[in-house]
């Protein structure tokens, strides 16, 4: 996929993958949107260019477009675990979903992303889960090495009160 333009090649990914998780973004849309963002002649790509890119995409991933997320693993390892707790299971949910924000499910199957998930939230919440961890057997090293990397996507991207009061002033908005 090298030799084609990626500013082609990412729109019709996105077309793709919202084909694949039943959440159709119409090409027309696509296209459109891409034009009234982008008034740069390199983005003008037309439906025929996104559709034929889609094949050759396709094509690159042998139609196989299955994807694997950390949710399903994550409610079974809950389960497993037997952590009832609301609070808990909020918490590393929601850390689930911000490591969408990062490459983590790019590089690292998605029951480590769970379990690391679940690592954070064990320790915040003061829930001792440790001997389950070991029952594991899995590489307690790993799941801390994703659980900093998770740690220290907040720590860097982290916004602070004054950012926010600054961003309401120019909307002239009081929280």
């Amino acid at each position: 996929m090298s030799e084609y333009d990626p500013r082609l090649v990412a729109p019709t990914c996105l077309y793709l993958a919202s084909k694949a998780e039943e959440s159709t973004v119409q090409a027309r849309l696509l296209v459109f949107y891409i034009k009234k963002l982008n008034s740069d002649e390199k983005y003008r790509y037309e439906i025929k260019e996104i559709l034929e890119m889609e094949m050759k995409i396709l094509e690159a991933l042998n139609y196989y477009l299955v994807v694997f997320h950390p949710y399903r693993t994550l409610a079974q390892l809950l389960q497993d675990a037997g952590i009832n707790d609301m609070s808990m299971t909020q918490l590393s949910w929601g850390l689930v979903n911000d490591t969408y924000k990062m490459d983590l499910i790019l590089i690292h199957p998605p029951y480590l992303i769970a379990l690391a998930c679940m690592y954070i939230a064990s320790v915040h919440r003061e829930k001792d889960i440790t001997t389950w961890f070991e029952e594991l057997r899995v590489d307690m090293n790993v799941v801390k090495n994703i659980s900093m990397e998770i740690l220290d996507f907040y720590e860097n991207y982290k916004i602070s009160d004054e950012r926010i009061n600054a961003a309401f002033s120019k909307l002239d908005f009081k929280p």
